[in-house]
């Protein structure tokens, strides 16, 4: 910290990873006493090198929003009421408890919201809670964007966590497919300043492709825009793949000793014939088979695919397919390809061979019998759950909502809207009284992100780079708040019957299970020792500080409790207040791989039963119009809508129409369009663009700040409108029950 020139006497600065998109930026903050009142990028980061987007900067701002919560709310007599913290643990002891004593563990279920993979607390107890309650219905905002990614992951490498991301720095070839990083700033591929290494691919003469119905930020800087049909994505990837087997373009290279299934894949794809996918994705066939040439010929290249691609009816198809072309082009974990990164935090590696690979469908959703898949249920399925009685089992009683509005993002938010309002007992954690934390009787307010420690656990598994940042609080925690980690720790007990210990029983008991396992592995760095001893010897200045300290020793790069004196330790962490950086991506193959084969299974069985309903793709007559999301550069999902700054201009939810459909249905420019899909009709202002293709319409994600009983004084001044209410939730990738966001038939109509 530091005196910042030309302001106040008490002004200092501090550095702080921004934690509102998964760019994970570095920032310099300038604080004036407790308030942040300014956000720059950190030159020094050895990550983001000043890098800095709208979001990071309005990062004073969304600290400081007046309607963040800063006592609990506990609902008395009907009404939502400020409370102790005593008060509200009380009562969430007395509300699980008896729910779960009357109808079992699955009757109380927990919904994780994409926030918690940004905060440290969220990185470190809600594992322990579901390890604690047993329960199976958990559903989490995977479902909603990324579980088909972990399916096929988990598939193809026997880990659904093992996601290899391009090498943005060195290829030469870069085939996008829904994704859009100039407003996202990533997404499953953690790197700062995306669009800079994009332009710099691009002036080293690299090659930028990308795939998207809409002519987005992205596309503009492409070299080549094929704009395909929404939700045919894995038609065209499969037709790439055929090309490379029919023109003898598979080159593995040093991947052929990692691979089983070559041949059996060229037999799985052989109907999927560039001439066969061309009518129903809208390209011409000479372009398709123009991709995979030019993805084979290249030095180097990568594909990458996102929730364009995801969130749509073969999401986890075209997920699987993104990784087969890597294989069968020889790119896939090679520098310039895609790539495995290596966290500080991963666990020690071990030594390559067989594992217990990956399962799907351990257990079923109770109304639907949707499989699972990580352990997860779609979110889709939630309303039913709670409000569909039968035979099997007990509908879900109660609910811990943590960091999570499913009332928005997930489909027919009315229907789960009226479902949590008949629940025994809900608690929510989360800074804002929001369209679903209204319907708590438990609201847990965590403090602004400047009070908060933070490490990017979850992300720099994704990272274009290996590096590890961490930070203190920025400023001490305000009189009356709690810490977010020490209200989660506070929740698993109060959760699972322990109310009242110490909350840094929660952090003993995993640093004792840790070491205690750890002590057992043969490969590890402290075999045969002493984990008691062990840990005497953690650092930090609370329980989470400790169990950082314990991962970072234990980690590929740490110092393992004396084995390794250069490597990781939370005390070298802290010396390097901008980050350590551990090198570029590197091959890391077999290492990675825990099939029970110990290589790349090309065709797992759950791939090869869900071809035939691709196949089936190819004679299924496109609806006239379609419906695909969208994300703004200020936005994300939608957390931010409450922060002025990063709404209004551009960051409008308005649904934009090319403009000879426009025509053809007589829509003017900002005049008002009934939309209406199978689970219900918005009204939106029409925005004719040729942003989009022919036969596509774009509402964007995360709006309809307008239901009674939220505390969120700016989104309700322009609340726009719910698009997830024109889903009914029946439409469901059924290999990892992701909700199909994207392709979704709708109807239009003038407003009178």
């Amino acid at each position: 910290m530091s005196r910042t020139s030309g302001t106040t006497p008490d002004s200092r600065t501090a550095l702080r990873v921004c934690p509102l998109c998964e760019a994970t930026c570095g920032l310099t903050l300038t604080i004036e006493g407790t308030r942040v009142t300014g956000a720059r990028g950190d030159r020094e980061d050895v990550f983001s090198k000043g890098f800095i987007c709208p979001k990071g900067a309005s990062f004073g701002a969304a600290d400081g929003d007046p309607d963040r919560l800063r006592t609990p709310l506990v609902r008395m007599d009907g009404e939502l009421r400020e409370a102790t913290w005593e008060e509200a643990f009380d009562a969430i002891a007395a509300g699980l408890g008896p729910v779960v004593e009357r109808h079992g563990p699955n009757a109380l279920g927990i919904v994780l919201g994409n926030p918690n993979v940004h905060t440290m607390a969220g990185a470190l107890y809600p594992t322990v809670l579901l390890t604690a309650l047993r329960t199976h219905s958990v559903f989490t905002a995977s479902t909603l964007d990324q579980m088909p990614k972990h399916v096929s992951s988990g598939l193809l490498y026997g880990d659904a966590n093992a996601i290899p991301v391009p090498d943005l720095d060195h290829t030469d070839h870069l085939l996008l497919i829904g994704a859009n990083p100039l407003e996202s700033n990533g997404s499953l591929c953690t790197a700062p300043d995306f669009p800079g290494k994009l332009k710099a691919l691009r002036a080293r003469g690299g090659t930028l492709t990308v795939i998207d119905p809409r002519t987005t930020r992205t596309a503009k800087l492409a070299d080549r825009h094929v704009t395909v049909r929404p939700g045919t994505d894995a038609l065209l990837l499969a037709a790439m793949t055929y090309v490379l087997f029919e023109e003898k373009l598979v080159d593995l290279g040093d991947l052929a000793p990692h691979v089983q299934d070559v041949e059996e894949l060229a037999t799985a794809v052989r109907d999927f014939t560039p001439e066969a996918v061309s009518a129903a994705c809208d390209v011409d066939a000479d372009t398709i088979r123009a991709l995979a040439r030019e993805l084979a010929a290249a030095p180097t290249a990568a594909v990458y695919g996102r929730i364009g691609s995801c969130t749509v009816p073969h999401g986890t198809l075209a997920s699987w397919l993104v990784d087969i072309l890597n294989v069968l082009t020889g790119n896939l974990d090679r520098p310039g390809g895609a790539l495995f990164p290596q966290a500080a935090t991963d666990k020690t590696p071990r030594p390559a061979g067989p594992g217990r690979g990956f399962a799907l469908g351990r257990w079923h959703s109770r109304v639907s019998r949707h499989p699972e898949a990580k352990g997860e249920l779609p979110l889709a399925a939630l309303a039913e759950e709670i409000d569909t009685a039968t035979p099997e089992g007990s509908p879900v009683r109660a609910l811990i909502a943590i960091a999570a509005n499913p009332v928005l993002s997930a489909p027919d938010g009315n229907r789960l809207d009226k479902a949590l309002d008949s629940l025994d007992f809900m608690v929510s954690v989360d800074p804002y009284l929001n369209e679903t934390a209204r319907h708590a009787d438990v609201v847990l307010p965590p403090p602004p992100p400047s009070q908060s420690a933070h490490h990017d656990f979850a992300f720099n598994t994704l990272a274009v780079r290996n590096q590890v940042r961490y930070n203190r609080p920025a400023v001490p925690l305000e009189p009356g708040r709690m810490a977010e980690t020490e209200i989660l720790a506070r929740l698993v007990l109060a959760a699972t019957g322990m109310h009242g210990a110490d909350p840094s029983a929660v952090d003993a008991m995993v640093i004792d299970s840790t070491l205690g396992k750890a002590v057992q592995d043969p490969h590890g760095p402290v075999h045969e020792r002493d984990p008691k001893e062990l840990a005497t010897r953690l650092t930090g200045e609370n329980g989470p500080e400790r169990r950082l300290d314990m991962m970072l020793r234990l980690g590929p790069y740490g110092e393992g409790f004396g084995a390794r004196p250069d490597g990781l330790s939370l005390e070298k962490l802290l010396a390097h207040p901008h980050g350590i950086d551990l090198g570029p991506l590197r091959p890391r193959l077999p290492q990675p791989l825990k099939t029970r084969s110990g290589k790349i299974e090309l065709l797992p069985a759950p791939i090869a039963d869900d071809l035939p309903r691709l196949r089936a793709a190819l004679r299924e007559r496109p609806a006239a119009i379609v419906l695909v999301g969208r994300r703004h550069l200020r936005s994300n999902n939608s957390w931010m809508h409450n922060v002025p700054a990063l709404t209004g201009g551009t960051n409008r939810c308005t649904l934009h129409i090319h403009p000879e459909d426009a025509a053809r249905l007589g829509l003017a420019d900002g005049a008002a369009v009934r939309v209406k899909g199978a689970g219900g009709e918005v009204v939106a202002p029409a925005e004719v663009t040729d942003a989009v293709r022919r036969g596509v319409v774009s509402l964007p994600h995360g709006w309809g700040h307008d239901r009674p009983g939220t505390r969120m004084s700016h989104a309700a001044l322009d609340p726009g409108v719910n698009v997830n209410q024109l889903l009914d939730g029946s439409l469901l990738d059924p290999l990892s029950g992701t909700a199909v966001l994207n392709g979704v038939p709708v109807e239009l109509a003038a407003c009178p």
